[in-house]
């Protein structure tokens, strides 16, 4: 008998080095389903990402799964079905999945699930996740939570001086009033 060899075509595995490459340094992937979207949606969509530093790219499922079990990732198998973009958020992860969820409730965007730090997200789990706030707003609920005994103690030692202010003001006012 002879051996069964597979040879894979040349364009094939520079799509998936292409793929690898643009996916080793991202942890999070947000997988959807743009099947019915129409060429302005999309555009639309793309810059709404773009806004955010993140891009959209469709991807053909068997790249993926291959490029994604090259770098270690979680198998999605399950969510790489049928048409498939993946969003890859450059910064931030949370504001992608929100600008993907919104986006999806007024057009036929469908989103599948994803890869958020190296965890399989399905689609509520994503949903719950684009509801979690910001780096940004939890470091300003920081800020703020920090600031507020400063500023209290602030106005509690201003509060002294400004009450003398106001009684010998009192006392002055009186005195002008009886003569």
């Amino acid at each position: 008998m002879s051996e069964y060899t597979v040879k894979v075509q040349q364009h094939k595995t520079e799509a998936v080095e292409a793929l690898k490459n643009q996916f080793k340094d991202i942890s999070t992937y947000i997988f959807t389903d743009y099947r019915g979207l129409s060429v302005e949606q999309i555009s639309e969509l793309r810059a709404k990402l773009r806004e955010q530093q993140a891009q959209l790219k469709v991807v053909k499922n068997r790249f993926a799964k291959i490029a994604l079990k090259e770098l270690d990732r979680p198998d999605v198998g399950d969510i790489l079905t049928g048409p498939t973009a993946v969003a890859l958020p450059g910064d931030e992860a949370g504001p992608v999945a929100k600008t993907l969820i919104d986006f999806a409730k007024d057009t036929p965007l469908e989103v599948k699930g994803g890869i958020i730090e190296g965890m399989v997200y399905d689609f509520a789990q994503v949903e719950a996740f684009s509801k979690l706030p910001t780096k940004l707003e939890l470091i300003s609920m920081l800020m703020s939570t920090m600031k507020a005994p400063v500023q209290n103690l602030a106005l509690v030692l201003n509060a002294v001086p400004q009450k003398l202010v106001r009684t010998l003001q009192a006392v002055a006012d009186k005195k002008q009033a009886e003569g």
